[in-house]
């Protein structure tokens, strides 16, 4: 099979959609002989920031001289981005060999979908590459997630706010439950700033299950600011001076939850030293995430999709006005059909001084028209560009040489917007 077959099989596969359930992962990866159980796992769930954490252990975890697969979801712009191995994304090789292998193994009927086909596919790549451990991203919930199968040295779940309402529930306690299913018996859990009642869904189900709960603010704590410099206090640890190249207030959270994580791994034969943790918090690179990709003017990619993403977004474009005196900031926006677009845009609006309304190229993306009725009373302009290349122009004719300009409202677009800047095709399934 070549790459573009197994390509246009893996696509195929989107047709099942989404079906929360383990039975036909399980299936699969039975038939392979349970890759999943070959090496160490790192399990992180969470509404949002779960990829940051991932990223941050990760490479950490490569600069104490572990090999390391990387399991996250979704791509932005290559397929290959969703298995990596000591950073490096798996081979087109591999993608065409392991499709056809897992193709040819699938009990017949079971029909996988895109989902759990592709966590198979990373789990026996993981097998195959021998690696040490391997850190795995949640893609939707928890409870009933593909990645659910592994059995974790540790767990995390960054935080809970309203998201897939239509799969998870349409409150944070039921979404809290959902998350807290990656809990298993006693394996320790770290969770990082939760709201009260998600907090009690997740002690509770931790206690349950006898697992260990490690929570942000009352075992460990994080200070100071990501870029410049920041103190952890931990478990056990404490680190004066950290550093990391993630923009954002919001990835000190990030980075305490995978600096507790690291602990509670250590404790369990998985060890990193303070050198470790320094070289790997500065090596780590995660896309996307108020990516700077662009100076003078300014371009910014950032996936932020929910209100809870759209919060942290919003304090870091009020913290670039408060720096950048007489600088517009000019927002490209496309979102998927099913996000909160109303409460997303009331957060963000108030930064902005011109908007570009656009959509990804894929059928899940709302029309420029239904996010003009979810603006509001947004008194200006809102421009409309039906796609991404279009938007991007439009800002950059708004632009001058010290503004901003900041693509957001879906990771969707964020990946068109990355295709383009490289002059690259884009892998059509980053969901």
């Amino acid at each position: 099979m070549s790459y573009p077959a197994a390509l246009d099989f893996l696509y195929g596969l989107q047709h099942h959609g989404v079906k929360l359930g383990l039975a036909p992962v399980h299936a699969l990866l039975a038939q392979l002989g349970a890759p999943q159980l070959r090496y160490r796992t790192l399990h992180i769930g969470g509404t949002n920031g779960k990829g940051s954490t991932a990223a941050m252990a990760a490479s950490i975890l490569q600069a104490a001289g572990y090999r390391v697969g990387l399991y996250t979801s979704p791509h932005l712009v290559d397929f290959r981005e969703r298995i990596r191995v000591n950073g490096l994304p798996i081979p087109e090789s591999a993608v065409a060999g392991l499709t056809e292998r897992l193709r040819d193994v699938a009990v017949e009927g079971a029909q996988p979908t895109f989902f759990e086909f592709t966590t198979a596919m990373a789990f026996q790549y993981f097998a195959d590459c021998d690696v040490d451990v391997a850190v795995v991203e949640v893609g939707l919930g928890g409870r009933f997630d593909a990645t659910n199968t592994v059995l974790p040295l540790a767990a995390t779940i960054t935080n809970v706010a309203l998201d897939h309402q239509d799969y998870l529930g349409d409150t944070v306690r039921a979404i809290a439950w959902e998350k807290a299913g990656i809990i298993k018996p006693h394996v320790p859990v770290v969770a990082g700033r939760l709201c009260r009642e998600a907090e009690d869904v997740v002690a509770g189900v931790a206690s349950e299950q006898e697992a260990p709960l490690h929570r942000w603010g009352r075992d460990f704590t994080a200070e100071g600011e990501p870029l410049t410099g920041f103190h952890y206090e931990g478990l056990r640890v404490s680190y004066d001076n950290l550093s990391c190249p993630l923009a954002g207030a919001h990835q000190l959270e990030n980075a305490a939850c995978a600096l507790a994580f690291l602990e509670v791994a250590s404790e369990r034969g998985l060890r990193v030293t303070e050198a470790d943790v320094r070289a790997g918090l500065l090596a780590t690179t995660w896309e996307g995430r108020l990516e700077v990709v662009e100076r003078g003017p300014t371009l910014i990619l950032d996936g932020a999709h929910n209100p809870a993403a759209a919060a942290v977004l919003a304090s870091y474009l009020a913290d670039y006005r408060r720096s950048h005196a007489g600088a517009r900031i000019i927002l490209v926006v496309g979102m998927m059909r099913d996000k909160d677009r109303a409460g997303f845009f009331r957060l963000v609006l108030p930064l902005a001084d011109e908007l570009v309304l656009t959509q990804a190229q894929i059928p899940r993306a709302a029309s420029v028209q239904e996010l003009a009725a979810s603006l509001g009373d947004w008194p200006h302009v809102a421009y409309r560009a039906l796609s991404p290349a279009d938007a991007l122009a439009q800002a950059r004719r708004l632009a001058s040489f010290e503004d901003l300009m900041c693509v957001t409202g879906s990771l969707m677009l964020v990946g068109e917007a990355k295709a383009l800047l490289r002059g690259c095709g884009l892998s059509p399934i980053r969901g």
